[in-house]
């Protein structure tokens, strides 16, 4: 079964932007949507990601999103189960 959820992520460091892409990259198929926002003034860019997928995936994505310098993560996942399609 697959659950819905949001994570949410903020980068403080434009050096974290490769890596952070790249793992997303490895990621794709439980990202449904992705919003991204510079915050300038602030030196951070803040990130939502819309996810679906097993328990499992989704904290191995927030596990390795949260080893990156510079990068803090947090997700919420639904109790809503839901079929895999």
């Amino acid at each position: 079964m697959k659950r819905i959820g949001v994570v949410g992520i903020v980068v403080s460091d434009r050096n974290a932007v490769q890596p952070l892409q790249a793992v997303l990259s490895d990621f794709s198929d439980i990202i449904v949507g992705r919003m991204g926002i510079p915050l300038a003034e602030n030196n951070v860019s803040v990130i939502s990601l819309i996810i679906r997928g097993s328990n499992e995936r989704v904290g191995a994505l927030t596990g390795k999103i949260g080893r990156l310098d510079s990068v803090n993560v947090k997700s919420v996942l639904n109790t809503i189960e839901i079929e895999e399609v």
